[in-house]
């Protein structure tokens, strides 16, 4: 049975944090709020972690997860960048972004895009999600939570604690996330590619 906890929006209580931290650092597997909708997360290196995350969205080995990372300087420390990246990302940032760039030896093999060795990674707006990540001390390993055969990512703690009751060991709850995902930016290759629109302008990468 998953954990429900509730936190303040603006003002996370740090006991709901340290909490959360917890159950990921027991290679938990949790649902968390950002800036773009709730995500699903484990830690570094839970690589059972990520195969719960894959039963439950129901996705084969090629799902690519996301590292949500607490600030650029923890960004640069898993991913490749040149300066004009640096600079055009670091102006971005924090926001709805999610960036794919080459993976640093940081970053677990089982994150990697197995041609490419790309990372997709991100630095959430949200204080919340910044709280965490900054009591964890490190990326959580992400997934969107979209329910298989659900157009939309359920958006309130209360269902998601219903409907993944049995699937997950923790849900932080702190309202409202909303269903828009993030901007995607490919970074692969040095220049920028938009492989999807959301809610980071992408206008400033075109």
């Amino acid at each position: 049975m998953a954990r429900y906890v509730d936190v303040h929006p603006q003002n996370p209580q740090p006991r709901a944090i340290a909490q959360t931290v917890k159950a990921l650092r027991s290679d938990g597997v949790v649902v968390y709020p950002t800036d773009s909708c709730f995500a699903l997360g484990c830690a570094l290196g839970n690589k059972q972690g990520m195969d719960r995350i894959r039963a439950i969205r129901r996705l084969d080995q090629r799902h690519h997860f996301t590292l949500v990372c607490r600030d650029f300087a923890q960004l640069a420390q898993f991913v490749h960048m040149n300066n004009a990246v640096f600079r055009a990302i670091k102006a971005a940032v924090p926001g709805g972004y999610t960036f794919i760039l080459p993976a640093t030896k940081e970053v677990p093999r089982q994150l990697w895009h197995p041609k490419k060795k790309t990372v997709g990674a991100r630095i959430p707006d949200h204080t919340v999600a910044q709280a965490l990540l900054t009591e964890l001390g490190e990326p959580i390993v992400s997934s969107t939570l979209l329910l298989p055969g659900e157009e939309e990512p359920m958006t309130q703690g209360w269902d998601i604690k219903e409907r993944l009751d049995a699937s997950v060991d923790l849900v932080l709850d702190s309202g409202d996330c909303g269903v828009d995902s993030t901007t995607v930016v490919d970074f692969s290759d040095g220049v920028p590619e938009i492989v999807r629109e959301g809610t980071g302008d992408p206008d400033r990468f075109r």
